[in-house]
């Protein structure tokens, strides 16, 4: 018996809109890199890009577990020597809260050129409005990712 590898005609990529208000930034991430990944589709492939599109919006209103926003660090480098720049993630929040999301949500993406092309289907948004309803994107819906108070 052969293996089945999914050929590029025989891929359809569906589109799915995540509402981030409320909900736990790397609960959330870990599921929408999945999505991006095509991990949850049975025609899976490591090697080509199966995944669907993701469009989050409220990405402001994302929540972090209490007291990380203000300890886990986000760092940069310039490309000059000691050009190693760090912020923390609620300053990154209040500044790019799109960035934030889109940071993290890389961070489980493989780091190569079918990564960077998976990352093309990420639409980040911080308010609740997108550029998107003529795809009319389905309701990923994230139950274990919702913020405990």
């Amino acid at each position: 018996m052969r293996t089945y590898s999914p050929k590029a005609s025989e891929i359809t990529h569906e589109w799915y809109i995540v509402d981030a208000e409320g909900l736990t930034l790397g609960r959330m991430a870990t599921e929408v890199a999945r999505v991006l990944r095509g991990k949850h589709k049975a025609t899976f492939s490591p090697h080509i890009d199966t995944g669907d599109h993701v469009i989050i919006i409220n990405a402001s209103k994302v929540a972090l577990t209490p007291g990380k926003a203000e300890k886990k660090m986000v760092y940069r480098h310039t490309g000059y020597p000691g050009g190693i720049r760090s912020d923390t993630y609620a300053t990154l929040l209040d500044k790019k809260p799109e960035e934030a999301v889109r940071r993290t949500i890389r961070g489980m993406i493989p780091k190569n050129r079918l990564g960077r092309q998976m990352m093309t289907k990420l639409k980040v948004y911080p308010g609740p409005t997108h550029p998107h309803s003529a795809q009319k994107p389905q309701v990923l819906n994230i139950p274990d990712a919702r913020a405990r108070s």
